[in-house]
């Protein structure tokens, strides 16, 4: 038998297992850490990483520091004892040391060795919250024993019940020879081998199991979205951070400006890679073009050692709460599992919700409380789209409806002629429509297409009931249409009417 330790949790293997043994369902698109044996202690430089209840906290540790957690005596997990807006005291276990007996300034992030009623034998390991002058029976000098470099918002976070689980030397770039990313499940594993499979973040604002804070709910929402898919896209990895740019050219309000602490996660709110998600791997001073969205609290070093090209798996807490483009009777189920009340028109089950306020995850389990509109699933049009053969003008088409946001979107309906049906989004300055997917011979019936730059009319959405060989679904010439897809509910379109908003959905193929 060998024993790794998985994810942060030792597990005994028989002999000869591979990557696939240990991780049956992992999704084989993702990479994941591989930490040598010895790798750890070749990088051993002071740093710490606490796992704890809340997620992971790194620390800085000074000679004394490293003593204490070499000592038999600080055995974990050990449980949080009292906290208030100054600090947060973990304990008791014993030590030996004499206590000052006098008061002491300790900056935010100090980590201290200190005592109840001056009796060693009751210690703590207490975290600064804020500045502050206090007698924490320590050591003469303050018993400063390091200092938290990752995690602060950790910190806190803690409350009632709150653990410090493990503590474990953290991989650095001086020991990436012995430590590596792969997705390929026949690995063989060696024993003492540590498996990070994947990176979970919390969000900016949620504090253990509730929301403490929502000021960064829209920003939030945007990071929710950028990897509803369970995937972190790492498109650029530098020596600072790691990108992915999926989202880039999407507006994001700027919200919350800290110092972007390594674990750090922001999005980018101008410029080019506005709307690029970002995940610090170093310490760096905050932006007034970053806005923080969460904290990676799990899986750093999978962050670290992560190339260009590869793919993280990602959990991120809290999970997005989104109802719209869902039935009714579901919509109350999701609800009810995530403690919040549902108002509105939710008597009739076969309805589907279209609007949800308020919009953001954050503020909906803040309040505890939505109120939705909800439509037949008649005046719903099922379209879809062709990402294949138009990436950019299915993606321009999203974010004219809001297809980009939710599962329904919604979009003016112009008028009708003949056979054709016209939509007509409003177009944001500077969205270039160029030439995709045009047709060459024909169009057939349903297909959805959207006329590209080369006309006056461009951005104009149009959709057939007959073939044609002359002209596209908006009525102009093949060359001016890109084609981004098809309408399924083509029996709908009669019953529309000017200038009203239709709403649509997508399906898949």
């Amino acid at each position: 038998m060998i024993t790794l330790l998985i994810d942060g949790k030792p597990q005994a293997i028989n002999d000869g297992a591979r990557l696939t043994d240990i991780l049956p369902g992992r999704d084989q698109a993702c990479s994941v850490a591989i930490i040598r044996p010895g790798a750890r202690e070749s990088a051993v430089t002071g740093s710490m990483r606490l796992d704890t209840t809340a997620g992971e906290v790194v620390v800085d540790l000074n000679p004394d520091g490293r003593k204490l957690f070499d000592t038999p005596h600080l055995e974990l997990p050990i449980e949080i004892h009292w906290q208030d807006r100054y600090a947060a005291a973990f304990g008791p276990f014993p030590s030996s040391f004499t206590p000052a007996r006098a008061p002491a300034l300790y900056e935010r992030g100090d980590v201290i060795l200190g005592c109840g009623g001056y009796d060693p034998g009751r210690s703590y390991l207490i975290f600064s919250r804020s500045r502050h002058t206090s007698d924490l029976g320590a050591p003469a000098g303050g018993g400063v024993i390091g200092q938290v470099v990752s995690g602060r918002g950790i910190i806190d976070r803690w409350g009632t019940g709150d653990q410090i689980r493990t503590a474990a030397p953290i991989v650095s770039w001086a020991d990436t020879s012995r430590s590596f990313t792969t997705n390929d499940p026949d690995l063989l594993l060696e024993d003492g081998m540590e498996i990070i499979s994947f990176l979970r973040i919390t969000s900016q604002g949620y504090s253990g199991n509730h929301i403490a804070d929502i000021s960064a709910a829209e920003s939030v929402e945007h990071m929710l979205l950028a990897l509803a898919d369970g995937h972190f896209m790492v498109e650029r990895s530098a020596s600072t951070h790691i990108r992915d740019n999926r989202k880039a050219g999407t507006d994001v309000q700027y919200e919350v400006k800290l110092p972007r602490r390594e674990g750090a996660v922001t999005m980018r709110t101008s410029g080019r890679s506005r709307g690029a998600l970002f995940i610090y791997i170093q310490d760096l001073p905050g932006s007034t073009t970053h806005t923080i969205t969460g904290q990676v609290t799990h899986g750093l070093e999978l962050a670290r050692l992560a190339k260009e090209g590869e793919i993280l798996c990602v959990q991120v807490d809290p999970p997005r709460f989104d109802l719209i483009g869902v039935p009714v009777e579901r919509a109350l189920e999701i609800a009810s599992s995530r403690g919040v009340r549902v108002k509105g028109n939710i008597e009739d089950s076969s309805l589907v919700v279209v609007e949800q306020e308020p919009p953001t995850t954050l503020q909906s389990l803040f309040s505890k409380e939505v109120t939705v509109g909800v439509v037949s699933l008649e005046q719903v049009i099922d379209i879809e789209l062709d990402d294949k053969a138009a990436p950019d003008s299915c993606d321009i088409f999203r974010r004219l409806t809001g297809l980009h946001l939710h599962d329904v979107g919604r979009i003016p309906f112009f008028f009708t002629f003949d056979d054709v049906f016209l939509f007509k989004p409003k177009i944001p300055k500077g969205v270039n429509i160029n030439p995709e997917n045009t047709p060459i011979d024909h169009v057939s019936a349903g297909i959805l297409a959207i006329t590209n730059d080369s006309r006056k009319s461009a951005g104009l959405v149009g959709v057939r009931t007959t073939d044609n060989s002359e002209f596209g679904p908006t009525s102009e010439p093949f060359e001016s249409t890109n084609i981004i897809g098809k309408v399924r509910d083509l029996d709908k379109l009669p019953l529309l009417k000017e200038k009203e908003i239709v709403f649509i959905r997508e399906v898949k193929s």
